[in-house]
């Protein structure tokens, strides 16, 4: 057990491993941040900073020798290079988070050996590969790099032989996946945390609505059935023990009629998940905290109904004129520390929060007028 006033070290200085960060310090621990790039929105609140890629086996080890415990942000980190320093410190969450979320062909193979369904894939390496797997899948479909896309980046749909033509150059360049398209009728987030103690808990549900392939609102609770919530608290739950992770997962899920099929996996907290700083007893990165440290975790629950709105470059100055006037002023504002508001950049978030659900709704759709595309 890690207790308050040791060191937490944590690869990646973003939004994710600032907040992580802001909860840590706020329950007594100091912060240590391996970040490629000076002054980011985690370096402003640690108390040590290391400016080194990712991959630098020697910072890598600066930052365990630093740190009582390492945790990581975000899961595109060379996987076998953790493996190789892991043990010059302590690593809960380890190497196989990283090696099985960064590529997505493994990833799935994971879920489904689970028991779990998702849409229909096959991995594709090279014209012939994508031509045959379009073949045996259909349109439309989507094909995608394995790693490194994110925000609808690395990937784009197919509808027809014109779409595949216009593909042909990129899985001649890199391995990819084509999936097949699901005719969903909403998507949810399931967070769950298992601590090194083995202790298991699931977030409210969370319903997720994208503009663009970035997320845009995540409301809670998520507008499914009973059975529905159920099957997906328990999907949470089941997948984290299964797959023996450490830490927070948080999984994206289809709804297609009466069923879930699970889209893709993040090993951390997740943006789809910010509402729990506002809106229930425990965030998601206090929980994260706590499962890496050997602490005990506590059972989330929704103390309001919540709306979270991602604040992109080109929606802050929109959003804190809004946020100025009365009738919004009680909205839960997280600015990132960005330096640069870029379009399309995530700058923050804003999270309306009410007792009545129908009320949190009410007042997003009036602070959404005229919001900036």
């Amino acid at each position: 057990m890690i207790l308050p006033g040791a060191t937490i070290g944590i690869i990646g200085g973003g939004q994710l491993g600032r907040m992580m960060a802001i909860s840590a310090k706020q329950m007594g621990y100091k912060i240590a941040v391996l970040e490629p790039s000076k002054n980011g929105p985690l370096a402003q609140i640690a108390d040590y900073e290391i400016n080194a890629p990712y991959d630098c086996e020697e910072a890598l080890i600066e930052l365990l020798n630093l740190s009582d415990v390492v945790t990581y942000e975000f899961e595109n980190i060379d996987g076998s290079q953790i493996k190789r320093v892991e043990a010059r410190g302590y690593l809960p969450q380890g190497e196989r988070p990283l090696m099985l979320t960064q590529q997505r062909y493994i990833e799935k193979k994971a879920i489904n050996k689970c028991g779990f369904q998702t849409a229909p894939y096959e991995k594709v390496e090279g014209v012939d590969e994508l031509k045959q797997a379009v073949l045996n899948i259909g349109y439309p479909c989507i094909l995608k790099t394995v790693s490194g896309g994110y925000d609808g980046k690395g990937q784009w749909t197919l509808k027809s032989d014109l779409d595949l033509e216009n593909v042909q150059s990129v899985v001649a360049t890199q391995p990819c996946i084509l999936e097949g398209f699901v005719p969903f009728t909403k998507e949810i987030s399931v967070i769950v945390t298992r601590g090194t103690n083995k202790q298991v808990e699931v977030f409210p549900i969370v319903e997720n609505i994208h503009h663009n392939h970035i997320l845009h609102l995540s409301v809670v609770p998520a507008r499914i059935d009973k059975r529905q919530q159920l099957q997906a608290e328990e999907i949470g739950k089941t997948l984290i023990e299964k797959l023996d992770f450490v830490g927070t997962l948080a999984i994206e899920m289809f709804v297609v009629g009466d069923e879930l099929i699970i889209n893709e996996l993040a090993p951390r907290p997740h943006n789809s998940g910010h509402y729990t700083i506002d809106a229930c007893n425990v965030s998601q990165f206090e929980q994260h905290i706590r499962a890496i440290c050997g602490l005990p975790l506590i059972k989330p629950q929704l103390i309001k109904s919540a709306t979270m709105l991602n604040l992109l470059g080109q929606h802050v100055d929109y959003a804190l004129e809004m946020w100025k006037k009365p009738e919004f002023s009680e909205a839960k504002l997280h600015l990132y520390g960005k330096a640069e508001a870029k379009r399309n950049r995530k700058m923050g978030h804003l999270t309306f929060v009410n007792p009545c659900e129908a009320t949190v709704l009410e007042q997003v759709n009036q602070f959404l007028n005229n919001f900036p595309k």
